[in-house]
């Protein structure tokens, strides 16, 4: 924000305290609620210079900034967004899409949804909506998505161009709620060993985990690899839910404790099937807030193995105040402990950037004695911010992410992978054993996504390792799976090569 409005700033700062105070405490009669509209409109109407219109949101940024990481201002237009998100659900058409040569491409019709039902296939090219050409024009992600989104029960029409039918495809949809799972997959690696990968905690998580769990016990699980890689965390009661499901009744879960409030102790409060399964949890630098809570619940309860890198810190808890004109603040009130009495959160003392940086440049082989917690039946565990884990996986260093992340970001694997289950997906269902057919030809489907990706960039051949084409091998098959089949097929590819699964598999 320009300097000349810093001392505006601060005198609004105890002004913003007094009105978050009064949110969080209903019974506190405040009278100054009228002093900030006052001082903007003041600003707004006198002030020497024009005011950027985004000058409330500034002030509020300015003064929050210095708090904490994850205390943070949400605006009115990015609320929707975030709401979705968390609620687990939108309105649309029901599709997963890529844009390939300037054509809107279906990568898969969503489980369930109005397209799925109507027959629209993954690989189907949506040229017309609403009669309204959308190929060739340079459409984007947002101009989709607003066309085909739109209150449920409202009805759209697009035309599908398809491979091997010469007219266009006319279908009418009617729009409807679209789920946004936070269940990516689950499945069995083998005949005892079941796997479930969480992405966030939404409001809808806990039921997809047991509608997921119930599954896989009925196939026979006696194992559970839960993994929370990457998982930025989410709804605490998805997290407390599901430790319920895994931990014995009357364990202690996680407290919290803040300046304004006391401590308070969430127990687990049922008995469960899967109390009586071994759990491996997995997690990783990216495992955060309510993935933390699960991970520390388990490993301080002695219910189970951690496996991978010591988790992000993220252990402050943030309440939601929703502001008259549709914006919110998340404020900071408590932090989260672990059963043992270890705070998940790391230091914030030095720069944002720093903070969510460290886990790139940590230390996790050296512990002062002063870090050193118990478990229930005496482990030594260790604090310091995140969840260490038992058994440790290091991070990979033989890969050149740089070459790597260049090709994701570009979308270069999921462009050819969209390419070839188009030309081959007819023939490769002929095939008996197709999905193991994939794999033995993986070299010959490598070789040609390399020539793809010359077209991009004629170097780039030259910057790829032998372990870089190793992942890249898998990551072209696996993607091309999906494409054919389904998200099961992707991972059931990736994670036979997993490192952190492979771990987990060895354990008795």
């Amino acid at each position: 924000m320009n300097k000349k409005f810093q001392p505006i700033a601060f005198a609004l700062l105890l002004i913003i305290g007094i009105i978050i105070g009064k949110n969080l405490n209903k019974s506190e009669k405040i009278s100054t609620n009228d002093k900030i509209e006052s001082i903007i409109n003041l600003i707004n109407s006198h002030y020497v210079d024009s005011i950027n219109e985004n000058f409330e949101e500034e002030v509020i940024n300015s003064i929050i900034k210095d708090l904490d990481p994850h205390t943070s201002y949400i605006s009115k237009k990015d609320y929707q967004n975030v709401e979705e998100s968390m609620l687990g659900g939108f309105s649309g058409i029901g599709i997963e899409f890529n844009i390939i040569e300037d054509t809107i491409v279906v990568v898969s019709p969503i489980n369930g949804g109005p397209s799925e039902k109507l027959g629209i296939k993954s690989g189907d090219r949506i040229v017309k909506v609403d009669s309204v050409n959308v190929a060739g024009i340079g459409i984007e992600n947002n101009g989709v998505i607003k066309k085909l989104r739109g209150d449920k029960g409202t009805k759209v029409q697009v035309h599908i161009k398809r491979r091997g039918i010469n007219d266009l495809i006319p279908f009418n949809i009617t729009r409807n709620t679209i789920p946004i799972n936070s269940v990516d997959v689950s499945l069995m690696l083998n005949d005892s060993v079941g796997f479930i990968k969480v992405n966030r905690f939404s409001a809808k998580t806990f039921k997809e985990f047991e509608r997921a769990s119930d599954k896989l016990y009925d196939q026979g699980m006696k194992k559970l690899i839960l993994d929370l890689r990457d998982n930025p965390g989410g709804y605490l009661s998805a997290a407390v839910n599901i430790c319920d499901k895994l931990l014995e009744k009357d364990e202690l879960i996680v407290f919290t404790k803040g300046r304004m409030r006391g401590k308070q102790e969430i127990y687990s409060r049922t008995t469960d099937k899967l109390e009586k399964i071994k759990v491996n949890v997995l997690i990783n630098e990216g495992s955060a807030s309510a993935s933390e809570i699960i991970a520390g619940a388990i490993q301080d309860n002695d219910r189970g193995t951690i496996i991978g890198r010591r988790s992000f810190g993220k252990g402050l808890v943030q309440e939601e105040i929703k502001m008259g004109d549709g914006s919110a603040i998340r404020l900071t009130t408590q932090r989260y402990y672990t059963p043992s009495g270890r705070s998940i959160q790391k230091d914030y003392e030095e720069s944002n950037e720093e903070y969510f940086m460290e886990q790139f440049h940590r230390n996790d082989t050296i512990f002062p004695d002063s870090l050193k917690f118990k478990t229930k039946n005496g482990r030594n565990v260790f604090g310091g911010g995140g969840i260490s884990p038992d058994i440790k996986i290091s991070r990979d260093t033989t890969l050149n992410f740089r070459t790597i992340n260049k090709i994701i970001i570009n979308g270069w694997i999921r462009d050819f992978a969209m390419q070839y289950s188009d030309n081959n997906r007819n023939s490769i269902f002929q095939i008996n054993d197709s999905k193991e057919y994939l794999i033995r030809i993986e070299e010959i489907i490598y070789n040609q996504f390399l020539n793809f990706i010359q077209k991009n960039d004629k170097n780039i051949k030259n910057e790829i390792s032998d372990f870089d084409k190793k992942y890249l091998k898998r990551q072209v098959i696996a993607n091309i799976a999906r494409n054919i089949w389904n998200n099961e097929d992707y991972y059931k590819i990736i994670l036979d090569k997993d490192e952190y699964v492979i771990s987990a598999l060895t354990l008795d």
